[in-house]
């Protein structure tokens, strides 16, 4: 750390109060401000990323100009440092224990200020913000630390930054180093903001076990265009990668005294389950909310196992169960249930009480009745948007009425839909109960992510894990026992190596996997894996250390929200030690951060918290603490330009418009004779579906579907491995959506008018139409423009697009480039015409008609003037031979 400012220098003080955030930048006003450098270095190694961001601004106008250093960082994030160099002096970040900065943070309440340095910007993000006064020609460099375990999640982790400079930077890069011993099985790049313009400026190189992702575009390159200086490089920049993993013990990594062990073995048969889902449907559900809610059940229902149990528990004022007890997942009851929860409205009152105990005698009833599989595993999932109005609404009463009827049996898995609900109480009732507590968004994809939610846990593979090492040789383990490992989570052990420990670091890891006892063991040389981590390129110093104190914290802190108060400041007394040890930013801590004398009064910051509780702050609350959530309330200033136009012109008498410059424009109307209708012609439409045919007499077919019941196979070709799907509305004369599925990469893309889903290993990502993407994946480049064509790309394979199409006939479009790659085995509605096509030659009386004949089957082909929605709307008039199926 660079050497602190003189004391008398530092008048003004800012407090850092429970922060947590990723990567944004400096602000200021236009030409004034200018941000000169911008760096982004992240070291992910072992899956412990360790991110600093260093802006670097200077003052170009000649008076005095605010700084504002903004940025954003992931929730789970710990904030190390923040400093800032102010004319060669370093005003450094201080933690504290968040009660020393009480004083100043009621300073600021008092003043009237919000704590503003800290928002909620998203489902996963929070921005943190800090500004400094900069004198003429004056430099300031401003540096962020935090650092985060990245979590596996349904068999991917991600890396997730952020990068809004808001002006071109001289020197903007980006440096991502991963350094995986177990070898790096899989990664990915996906930015909101890459371009195909600037594919060039991102680099990607990887071997066995090091990856290395570097964007650095030019000053051309960031420009939107050659006349404008604004920079496209604003949003999101993402990695996701795996690990090689076998059906092993798991991987120990050891670093200068300190092991992390993970476990996630491959192989395992999934565990049966049974499960009842409970649902609120209230009045509060209405809308919106119970449709996404029934459209998401049914598609859970069909993801059940045969082997699985299942019951639905539905409730307003009062709970109603589909059926008097668990169900086997067959077909024909997955059909029956389906028709159940298409039938759930929503209305009354919220007794989440009643709800749940009755779901839990559910179980109790088949456990007593020997229904329940043995090794069997049982789970409850409630989901609800409110409060409990009806019944028991004390949330203590239900919180211990909940846990004293599961009695450790079941696990318990609540899921918090919109901000009207209370988290603490749903987080405190799953934590209680051996499960967790998700907050679901209110937004286009909340199907979705209720559907996501329940891939996480719909495959269990052990359960009573307990991890076991040798007394001698380890201490100050983390947590060691788990209820249940899912497919595609892992499952992450850390501790210290006692002094004059073994040369070996021996592991067992025990489990129930069905009937039986299952038990792994695995083993890591202390000297070889020493050495493994002395590459100073991809490590920084002490990582495994700082990985062990970080897993710590976070579980101390979950455990507080469901100990007792004799346990709790037992708890919070280790975790504030540890964050003070190692200088993290947790909600038990503050960082004071001095500024110049003579600056603007003080900034209070603090960590936004879920629903004003949440994981930390849900003790704290009720401990007299300050914590709330923060929103992102900021002006958006639209610019809009006002030119002249007949529609805003006033009006004068007699069909005369007075325009803006006081011009006088007459208009002349001729009526039709009496009784009679002016023509107006049928405006021309885009067709259904445009093919390209690359090498034929006719080099584009136009298709309109006039005929369809239900999905329609478009496109097959097995040697490609590409399949398009979809469904025609014929009502609306548009596809409701289409599907392409990729066999070989086991991913599909789903688009519909609302959205395009992608989804890979049961891993959902939503995409809003026009908003931009650039994502590489070994086999296959996604990429989305500002006008919304999706394009979906590999090297030898033929170009699928999808559009939603706004133009005269607007809906969901298909398109298709290099289609000469199509193989002899192409098949499908669509697929058929690039097969033999033999065109006839047009009609000696009409030449506006002819003969296409396709596999022995003959069309009727028309020429006429479509719209090509291939370009961008309102399209160009092209004439095409057309023809229906």
């Amino acid at each position: 750390m660079n050497t602190p400012a003189p004391a008398c220098a530092c008048g003004i003080v800012l407090v850092l109060l429970s922060l947590l955030t990723g990567p944004q930048t400096t602000t200021a006003q236009k030409n004034d401000i200018d941000i000169y450098s911008l760096i982004v270095d992240s070291k992910v190694s072992s899956r412990f990323a360790h991110t600093v961001i260093t802006s670097r601004v200077v003052n170009r106008a000649d008076t005095m100009q605010e700084a504002t250093f903004q940025m954003e960082l992931p929730k789970k994030a710990f904030i190390t440092n923040f400093s800032m160099i102010i004319d060669g002096v370093t005003y450094p970040g201080n933690i504290k224990e968040k009660a020393a900065a009480q004083q100043q943070y009621s300073e600021a309440v008092a003043r009237g200020e919000s704590a503003g340095l800290v928002k909620a910007t998203g489902r996963k993000m929070e921005q943190f913000q800090v500004s400094v006064s900069v004198a003429p020609a004056a430099k300031v460099t401003f540096e962020l630390v935090y650092e985060e375990l990245l979590k596996r999640h349904l068999g991917l982790y991600e890396l997730l930054l952020k990068v809004r400079p808001q002006q071109l930077v001289k020197h903007l890069q980006m440096d991502i180093h991963i350094f995986e011993p177990q070898g790096i099985s899989f990664l990915e790049t996906e930015s909101t903001f890459l371009t195909n313009e600037l594919a060039d400026a991102l680099t990607v190189s990887q071997n066995k076990t090091k990856a290395h992702i570097r964007f650095k575009p030019t000053l051309s390159q960031q420009q939107k265009s050659p006349e404008q200086q604004d920079t496209v490089v604003d949003g999101n920049f993402i990695i996701r990668y795996d690990v090689n993993r076998t059906l092993s013990g798991g991987s120990i990594q050891i670093e200068n005294g300190y092991f992390v062990h993970y476990f996630a073995p491959e192989g395992l048969p999934t565990i049966p389950k049974n499960v009842i889902f409970v649902i609120d449907k209230s009045g509060s559900m209405q809308g919106k909310k119970i449709q996404q809610t029934r459209e998401a059940l049914i598609k859970i229902l069909d993801d059940l196992s045969p082997k699985d149990q299942f019951n639905l528990v539905s409730f307003s004022g009062e709970a109603t169960q589909w059926m008097p007890s668990l169900m086997p997942a067959s077909a024909e009851n997955v059909e029956k249930a389906r028709s159940y929860a298409s039938g759930i409205w929503a209305q009354g009152g919220t007794n989440i009480n009643g709800a749940m105990l009755m779901a839990v005698q559910l179980l109790d009833k088949a456990n007593q009745e020997e229904l329940l599989p043995f090794g069997s595993v049982s789970l409850i999932i409630l989901l609800t948007d409110g409060d409990p109005t009806v019944g028991e609404t004390n949330p203590k009463n239900i919180q211990k009425n909940v846990q004293d009827a599961i009695d450790g049996q079941y696990s318990l898995f609540c899921l918090g839909f919109g901000f009207d609900v209370s988290y603490a109480f749903l987080e405190k009732l799953a934590l209680d109960n051996g499960g967790l507590a998700r907050r679901i968004y209110e937004d286009s994809d909340s199907a979705l992510q209720l559907q996501d939610f329940y891939q996480e846990v719909a495959n269990p593979l052990l359960t009573a894990v307990a991890f076991e090492y040798p007394s001698n040789t380890v201490e100050e383990v983390t947590q060691d026992n788990f209820q249940l490992l899912f497919k595609g989570s892992e499952m992450v052990v850390a501790g210290k190596l006692r002094d004059q420990g073994p040369d070996v670091l021996t592991a067992k890891v025990n489990g129930h996997l069905l009937m039986q006892n299952i038990t792994f063991q695995t083993e890591a040389k202390v000297a070889e894996q020493e050495k493994e981590f002395q590459s100073p390129k991809y490590i920084f110093h002490n990582f495994m250390e700082r990985l062990w104190a970080y897993l710590t914290i976070q579980q101390l802190l979950e455990k507080i929200v469901s100990a007792s108060d004799a346990e709790k400041q037992a708890l919070e007394t280790r975790a504030l030690g540890l964050s003070l040890n190692y200088s993290f930013v947790t909600p038990l801590t503050s960082m004071v951060i001095t500024k110049p004398e003579g600056q603007e009064e003080s900034q209070v910051a603090e960590k936004p918290v879920e629903n004003g509780s949440g994981s930390a702050d849900s003790w704290l609350a009720n401990r007299g603490g300050f914590g709330r959530q923060v929103y992102d309330m900021s002006p958006v200033l639209m610019g809009a330009d006002f030119g002249p136009s007949l529609e805003s012109a006033p009006a004068g008498p007699d069909g005369v418009f007075y325009d803006m410059d006081l011009r006088i424009t007459e208009i002349t109307m001729t009526a039709p004779p009496p009784g009679t209708s002016p023509a107006v012609p049928a405006p021309i439409q885009a067709p259904s579906v445009i093919l390209p045919l690359p090498g034929q007499s006719v080099d584009q077919l136009c298709v309109d579907i006039k005929h369809s019941q239900g999905p329609m196979n478009l496109l097959s070709d097995p040697d490609q491995g590409v399949e398009v799907t979809g469904q025609y509305e014929m009502e609306k004369a548009q596809f409701s959506w289409i599907e392409v599925t990729f066999k070989n990469l086991q991913l599909q893309v789903r688009a519909s008018p609302e959205h395009v889903v992608v989804t890979r290993n049961r891993r959902n990502s939503v995409y809003k139409w026009k908003e931009t993407l650039f994502s590489v994946m070994p086999g296959l480049k996604m990429t989305m423009d500002e006008a919304g064509l999706l394009l979906l790309s590999s090297p030898d394979r033929v170009t699928i697009g999808l559009l939603f199409w706004d133009g005269p006939g607007q809906g969901l479009r298909l398109l298709l480039r290099d289609t000469d790659r199509f193989s002899s085995h192409v098949s499908g509605t669509l697929g058929q015409f690039y097969q033999d096509l033999l065109w006839e030659p047009p009609a000696a009386d009409d030449d506006s008609k002819r003969t296409l004949s396709v596999q022995g089957h003959d069309h009727s082909a028309t020429r006429e003037l479509k719209l090509d929605y291939q370009e961008k709307a309102p399209g160009t008039e092209i004439s095409c031979w057309s023809v229906e199926l």
